[in-house]
């Protein structure tokens, strides 16, 4: 047969097989087949990839796609455009925002699943935040009709602290009720896990001890500090393994809080954690307020625990919990400024230097948990994170040896800065496909791929 694509030349990360040298060919948006390097065969464009490895696309299953420095839903094209933009540039080939409304999602999504994809470079998904008692009801439906079961809760949502996410008030009652719905249905549960009531003692006794937040990240994070992350996290797990639904960590900041799921997980329940780049590179020792993000970035030896359980396989998944506000959100001290920073274009430029070149981690082991391990856990496996025929030619080659540095002129997300400015680093994404079509190539976007993305309607998860 007459492929539509042949990638030839390159290393690929395969499943059971790690790093081999392969041509891969591509038609109809799949991959098609696995080909021996060099083997004869008709195609209509072929694309030389010698010196290249490809990993299988990453899924960035952690990030908030909204308008300006509103979070919660995209509400024109560009929104998506940009971030999807962004994403490419980071080696991500889909992902999965969290869709945050009061509203019933019946009654939105048709809306914001038409934005997206007129913007969307790559494809997507959406998580539902669940936060009203009509969004509850709405799980069996959102699971089964929709293809979305996932669901965020903000289990820090009490005594008004919701209000500055326009968000009501919820409780453990409320959690339990969504586990038990997710249980039922094949859904999962990931909650942003911090303890509002213990935070608001630490958050007083911080202020007492630095008013003007002189402190920076290490004020920030003594007003948050580690138990009260892990003490959500096992009051969460423990509830959801009661419920019998599986859970996902999001976030994971702490040597604590990656102890108190792992030590569930041991019981018996099914804790899935994920953790994210910042908390890899970055510490309380960080100079940059810019660097303010809930979790807070914890110390230094919280960040090299982190690292251990990324190696071992304590920890599932890297997503970026990208935050697009751009830089005057971060006014005023480390009290003022918002929470939250960008990341979906760094995502395995930081895996690739801080992690294969320093660390030792291997390139399968990258594409585990940025793509393999993030399709498995949100339903997304049938189609999409991993090298094989049959699956979406969603590829991704980097060269692990190139070295550049990151200026802020070059951010590319409407965030319009980065954590990582100034940053060497070693190992680039240099093109990007997504079903067979070339997102980024050669470093440099494709206009063509705007309003391309796709909505992916992801799996009930076995129970």
């Amino acid at each position: 047969m007459a492929y539509d694509l042949v990638v030839r030349g390159a290393d690929a990360i395969l499943p059971g097989s790690g790093q081999a040298a392969c041509d891969i060919a591509v038609a109809d948006g799949k991959i098609a087949a696995l080909l021996a390097p060099g083997a004869a065969c008709a195609a209509e464009a072929t694309l030389d990839a010698r010196g290249l490895v490809i990993l299988p696309g990453a899924i960035d299953v952690h990030l908030h796609l909204g308008h300006g420095k509103d979070i919660s839903r995209p509400r024109v094209p560009a929104d998506a455009d940009r971030e999807s933009a962004a994403a490419a540039m980071g080696g991500i080939t889909c992902f999965v925002p969290y869709l945050m409304a009061t509203e019933r999602f019946e009654d939105i999504f048709d809306d914001v699943c038409a934005v997206t994809e007129a913007g969307a470079r790559i494809d997507f998904g959406y998580h539902f935040i669940i936060s009203t008692e009509a969004q509850l009801a709405g799980v069996p439906a959102y699971i089964h009709e929709y293809g979305a079961p996932s669901f965020k809760i903000f289990m820090n949502n009490r005594g008004g602290e919701g209000a500055r996410l326009g968000l009501p008030d919820i409780d453990d009652g409320f959690l339990l009720r969504l586990c038990d719905a997710a249980a039922a249905n094949g859904g999962m549960v990931c909650p942003h896990p911090e303890t509002i009531e213990l935070a608001w003692v630490t958050r007083e006794r911080a202020k007492a001890a630095d008013p003007d937040g002189s402190g920076g990240l290490a004020t920030w994070n003594a007003s948050r500090p580690p138990f009260v992350e892990a003490d959500a996290v096992q009051r969460a797990a423990y509830i959801a393994h009661v419920a019998g639904a599986p859970l996902y960590v999001v976030h994971t900041s702490s040597a604590e809080a990656l102890e108190a799921a792992l030590r569930h997980r041991r019981a018996g329940a099914r804790v899935l954690v994920e953790t994210c780049p910042h908390y890899l590179t970055h510490d309380v020792t960080s100079a940059r307020d810019v660097a303010k993000i809930n979790p807070p970035l914890r110390e230094p030896a919280d960040r090299e625990a982190l690292w251990h359980g990324l190696l071992s396989g304590e920890i599932d998944t890297v997503g970026t919990d990208h935050v697009h506000r751009d830089i005057s959100s971060k006014n005023g001290g480390i009290w003022a400024a918002s929470p939250g920073c960008p990341g979906l274009e760094t995502l395995l430029p930081v895996l690739l230097s801080e992690g294969h070149h320093k660390r030792g981690m291997s390139l399968a082991r990258i594409a585990e948990v940025s793509a393999t391990n993030p399709a498995r856990a949100m339903g997304l496996g049938h189609v999409k994170g991993t090298i094989l025929p049959g699956l979406d030619a969603d590829l991704t080659f980097v060269d692990p040896a190139a070295e550049w540095t990151l200026n802020r002129a070059e951010v590319v997300s409407s965030a319009g800065y980065s954590i990582y400015e100034g940053w060497k680093f070693r190992g680039r994404v240099v093109h990007s496909f997504v079903r067979g079509r070339a997102v980024l190539r050669d470093g440099t976007l494709e206009q063509s791929a705007v309003g391309t993305g796709r909505y992916v309607r992801r799996k009930a998860l076995s129970r």
